[in-house]
């Protein structure tokens, strides 16, 4: 593993990161869904059994996985100095203020010094206060509080791993996530880049976690080496995505010259780009009808003068955008859940446009989105289907939960 080399969505996958649904899901309550943004509570070891599902037709087509837990306990095992400076800022960022609590935690998450890996799954688990060693009778605050009450949340939403950071071509958009609670999910890519040997120096960055607009990686789709699209959605802002732009097109070593910036309609169930289109084919996309009327797009390019660009509103249609950048001839968007609505909404809903390519026209997909599924094999594709009951309800497919660290070139 060295760098990042992804300069498509469909060349055949050689490298991805992936993460095993581990116990954050069991710090998931009723009450805390809509703050960590679940819409139900997926049973674990069903979740893990179709995750492992997923991992293990991805290594069955030649594909090398990675896991974020394993790659991150590389990182701590560099130096114990890394490992202290991880969870201090952890600590922080958690939004842990006062220094009786802060010494408290530090010293719980040290216990696992000695085993890195058990420390980052701890750090994604998350503290309910019965774990710490506290006196009630120190603390009003403590005295006041339920012992399962959470000291710290969990990560639960870590298994989606496109979203905390996005690789584009030989470099990365480390980002600055729309809410809260997924925001410490970033931090694992901040030091996997900063310290990690395979990644430390060999990776532009054209994005930093600590920008002001927020972004997320199920918004970024490479088109090819010269075209990126974002899109401007529930969780990307256009102040992002103008960043973006300019810090791609200042920077030598990228090829990107244009960018397209997809304004889709602001709503969870258009949560991204990659959740209503998504490549599956040299000339195929999915897309979510809902997605076509309303559809603006720009053209972004570099303007004349370092950190200017030109903006421009296309007015052709979708298949014609995506021909002109493709350098091809004819596209076919095949609409999720074909032309009956209610199936469109209803598999959109389950993440039926969200497919992982793994070469050109090998796509994996749910297996529950049925009517989708038998309209990508009757245009020709290869449909790898993989269970998703639980998975699923976490609001993300086998794209989003899957980021490409390395993919072959795609010549047209």
């Amino acid at each position: 593993m060295q760098g990042i080399n992804v300069k498509s969505e469909i060349g055949q996958l050689k490298r991805v990161l992936l993460h095993r649904p581990g116990k954050e899901l069991l710090n998931l309550t009723p009450d805390t869904l809509e703050r960590l943004l679940f819409d139900d509570i997926p049973y674990l070891e069903a979740a893990q059994q179709e995750h492992d599902a997923f991992a293990e037709i991805l290594r069955n087509h030649g594909v090398e996985v990675l896991y974020l837990e394993d790659v991150m306990a590389e990182v701590l095992d560099l130096s114990h100095e890394i490992k202290e400076e991880f969870v201090k800022q952890w600590i922080n960022e958690a939004g842990i203020s006062t220094g009786l609590y802060r010494k408290k935690i530090y010293d719980y998450m040290m216990q696992y010094q000695d085993d890195s890996k058990a420390l980052v799954l701890k750090s994604m688990e998350g503290i309910v206060l019965k774990e710490l060693n506290y006196n009630k009778n120190d603390s009003l605050v403590d005295i006041m509080s339920d012992p399962s009450k959470l000291v710290i949340d969990p990560m639960p939403n870590l298994y989606f791993t496109r979203d905390p950071f996005a690789c584009i071509g030989e470099g990365v958009s480390l980002n600055r996530m729309y809410s809260v609670t997924r925001n410490r999910e970033t931090i694992y890519g901040e030091y996997i880049f900063k310290y990690h040997p395979d990644f430390k120096d060999r990776v532009e960055k054209y994005y930093d976690r600590y920008n002001a607009f927020h972004i997320e990686g199920g918004d970024i789709l490479n088109i090819n080496d010269k075209v990126l699209a974002v899109g401007i959605s529930q969780r990307t802002e256009a102040d992002a995505l103008e960043m973006l732009a300019k810090n791609i097109f200042d920077n030598e070593n990228s090829t990107i010259e244009t960018i397209l910036g997809f304004d889709i309609p602001n709503r969870r169930a258009f949560m991204h780009l990659d959740t209503v289109f998504t490549q599956i084919d040299y000339d195929k996309f999915t897309v979510h009808p809902g997605i076509l009327g309303p559809l603006r797009v720009y053209r972004i390019v570099k303007g004349i003068k370092k950190g200017e660009i030109n903006v421009e509103v296309l007015s052709s249609d979708l298949e014609t955008i995506l021909e002109h950048s493709l350098g091809i001839e004819k596209v076919e968007l095949i609409k999720c859940g074909g032309e009956d609505m209610i199936a469109a909404e209803r598999e959109q809903w389950n993440d039926g446009s969200n497919t992982l390519c793994i070469s050109p026209g090998t796509i994996v997909t749910y297996e529950r989105n049925r009517k989708t599924n038998e309209l990508l094999k009757q245009r020709g594709l290869n449909v790898l289907e993989i269970p998703s009951a639980e998975l699923s309800r976490g609001r993300g497919g086998p794209r989003c939960m899957s980021m490409p660290l390395d993919r072959e070139p795609v010549n047209y």
